[in-house]
């Protein structure tokens, strides 16, 4: 059986468009993945990004799952560090409510309190950085983001997002509060109870996304739970993080064994060149993240060409950029073979950006087409 193919969607905003016609585009994107027979859509969570309409993973999913009927919908992740249990589990228990046992509630850490991993990250695969793994899949050197955290448009972003002198919960509690809540065991220290009604019982696929071998990693495998990797967003990462999951995983009723998706950044054409040219954005796209400017609207392939590039700015992108697949859809499949089989994924989570919205539909329908007949 061939490894099931997941789609990612931010809901971007091309150049020249506008965010109501990028969500009508990802809501006709998710019902051709239904058709194509991808396993889930996830959105991601993004905030403050001019190019990118993905701001509520709970709201798409609700418009979506009025959409569709079969394909599971979930958040590629919802962004804890500014954000409560009891509100998570209350959206996502509204939309089990109406649609029960559709939903993947992806949890990210971004922005929260981390806190240091109890299992060490297994020496083997801190070793494998900035060299290639074991079978030739590109792992980069690290990005550095101190740059980019300590920006003042960063701190400025962080703080539209928190209520003033609010602090953000410790991530590992976060997960076991909306665990316990959806369980309906939630008890505080003092033996007072709360219920989330609807949200308690619902049935949800709880997953925990990360990026590296630290706290996400560690509350995913200690609790039991689905863990995604981002080889598309830290590939230098990507092998230290699947691992030291593995290393911590402790088997539950729900879950008897470790679960990967692992992230890949895709543009498939009909061939190698025209693939290339319509991800001529991607590195323009990404300087713009990693500058703190916020993700522009993604450019077409003409103006992308039109940027006079210093050597700074492509050693800013050059981890993204060299770890994107692009090619025809042959290639891109050999190369997530080579991804699923260095990190031993379980699934693969794709998330495909281009100006035009259609390339960006041909490049779903033919790595389905491929990937089907391996």
């Amino acid at each position: 059986m061939a490894t099931p193919l997941t789609v990612l969607d931010l809901v971007p905003i091309s150049s020249g468009s506008t965010a109501p016609q990028a969500l009508r585009n990802s809501i006709d994107l998710v019902k051709r993945a239904e058709t194509l027979g991808y396993a889930r859509y996830w959105f991601a969570e993004h905030h403050l990004n001019p190019g990118i309409a993905g701001t509520s993973p709970a709201v798409l999913l609700a418009l979506t799952a009025a959409e569709t009927s079969t394909i599971r919908l979930g958040s590629g992740a919802v962004q804890m560090g500014h954000r409560t249990a009891v509100a998570t589990v209350e959206e996502f228990g509204l939309l089990d409510a109406l649609h029960p046992g559709r939903f993947d509630l992806g949890l990210g850490r971004s922005g929260g309190k981390p806190r240091e991993a109890k299992v060490p990250v297994p020496a083997a695969a801190v070793t494998r950085v900035n060299g290639t793994a074991g079978n030739g899949l590109l792992i980069p050197g690290r990005f550095d983001p101190l740059p980019l955290l300590k920006s003042p448009r960063f701190a400025f972003q962080r703080a539209l997002l928190h209520l003033p002198g609010a602090q953000s919960q410790d991530y590992t509690d976060q997960i076991d509060d909306i665990l316990a809540l959806i369980a309906g065991g939630y008890r505080n220290a003092d033996g007072l109870t709360a219920r989330v009604v609807p949200g308690e019982g619902a049935d949800l696929q709880i997953w925990i996304l990360g990026s590296s071998g630290g706290e996400s990693a560690d509350v995913a495998g200690t609790r039991g739970l689905r863990f995604a990797s981002n080889y598309h967003v830290a590939p230098a990462s990507v092998l230290e993080a699947t691992d030291a999951y593995r290393a911590a995983f402790r088997p539950t009723a729900g879950l008897g064994e470790p679960y990967v998706a692992v992230s890949a950044d895709v543009v498939v054409a009909e061939d190698e060149a025209t693939a290339r040219e319509r991800a001529a954005g991607y590195g323009l796209w990404v300087r713009s993240i990693r500058t703190a400017e916020g993700a522009i609207p993604f450019p077409a392939p003409a103006e992308a060409r039109t940027h006079a590039w210093t050597a700074a700015e492509r050693d800013l992108v050059a981890d993204r950029v060299d770890t994107q697949f692009v090619g025809s859809a042959a290639q891109v499949a050999d190369q997530l073979e080579r991804l699923r089989d260095a990190t031993a994924a379980d699934e693969l989570i794709i998330t495909t950006i281009t100006h035009d919205h259609n390339d960006r539909v041909r490049s779903y329908e033919l790595l389905a087409e491929e990937w089907s007949r391996r």
